[in-house]
């Protein structure tokens, strides 16, 4: 027994010092508002003891587009869009809760309602009564909700390799739940593993996840990397991560769908891995007033990847319904 007892103690002993080696705390908060955080970025109350990190840019009286980035991205994410558009439209983006500088949601809600409160509450806060709403992977699932909930608010969507929908297959036993092929979202939905995940995040997972995600490897720069394995380590983002993934998948239905009126553009990458061109096609197919672009040789962030085409086919939908 005495044996026994000693080997167990050089074990945990072993695995204390590799937890003390490996582990990869949260990063400091007033670093990373110093560092993603600077003009013209604001932070705005908006109910329920959150703060949201968001940035509005463009001309005040001109139609306003908000943008709502994927899970585990941020708002730098529709750098490209803003830099494109943002001329002749009002772009807001914001981190949503659990994400990038907003940080975790005090009440640990992540359901797909709070997430779409979230964003009447921005609008609310900026004064913006209507406006388009556009959102890649997890932010066009906000986005088809939010259209649905609040339609007399929404204008037009704009939606890019959008979730939401029950064609999640990519692959035989993958799907869009267990990551589609991408290591990040598999640990996230792996029961064990992610909580180990929470105190040990290596930069190479990250670095791997986000290369997995994208057929453009250019778009996998060194700061990129670094403001995705930053931010998800700002304080609450892993444990608010976990939440989300172990929270059941909500789907919209086709009812949800048919239901809304606005006109509608999606965008998709034939090569994305981590939501098919199928699901796309699914929504085309039960928005009433849609058309759907799809771009050869692009993976899950178009707007990152294909930042040209993708703009000019924005601009392009949104001159011809974007009147005052």
């Amino acid at each position: 027994m005495k044996w026994f007892l000693r080997v167990v103690g050089v074990v945990l002993a072993v695995l204390v010092v590799a937890f003390l080696i490996f582990r990869t705390p949260d990063t400091d908060a007033a670093e990373m508002r110093a560092k993603y955080g600077a003009p013209p970025s604001q932070f705005v109350a908006i109910g329920d003891g959150v703060t949201a990190h968001l940035r509005d840019e463009g001309p005040r009286d001109a139609p306003a587009i908000i943008l709502l980035h994927g899970s585990n991205a941020d708002l730098h994410t529709w750098e490209p869009w803003v830099k494109g558009l943002s001329d002749s439209y009002r772009i807001v983006r914001f981190d949503q809760i659990g994400h990038g500088l907003t940080g975790p949601d005090p009440a640990h809600d992540y359901s797909l309602a709070s997430f779409t409160s979230d964003i009447d509450e921005v609008a609310d806060a900026l004064g913006i009564e209507s406006f388009f709403i556009g959102g890649n992977s997890m932010g066009g699932k906000h986005a088809l909700a939010y259209a649905s909930r609040y339609p007399e608010r929404v204008r037009g969507l704009i939606l890019v390799d959008a979730g939401g929908s029950p064609v999640r297959k990519v692959k035989q036993d993958d799907d869009e739940d267990s990551g589609g092929g991408n290591i990040g979202f598999t640990i996230a939905r792996t029961p064990g593993i992610n909580k180990i995940a929470e105190q040990i995040t290596p930069r190479a997972l990250i670095a791997q996840s986000l290369d997995q995600s994208v057929s453009i490897k250019s778009v996998v720069t060194e700061e990129a990397i670094d403001r995705y394995w930053e931010l998800l380590r700002y304080p609450g983002n892993r444990a608010a991560t976990m939440a989300r993934f172990s929270t059941p998948y909500e789907v919209l239905t086709e009812e949800e769908l048919t239901g809304i009126a606005s006109p509608a553009l999606i965008l998709w990458g034939d090569e994305d891995r981590l939501i098919p061109v199928a699901a796309g096609e699914w929504i085309d197919q039960n928005l009433p007033n849609s058309q759907m672009i799809v771009y050869p040789g692009i993976g899950h962030l178009p707007q990152e990847e294909a930042p040209e085409a993708t703009i000019a086919d924005v601009r392009k939908w949104l001159d011809t319904i974007a009147q005052p």
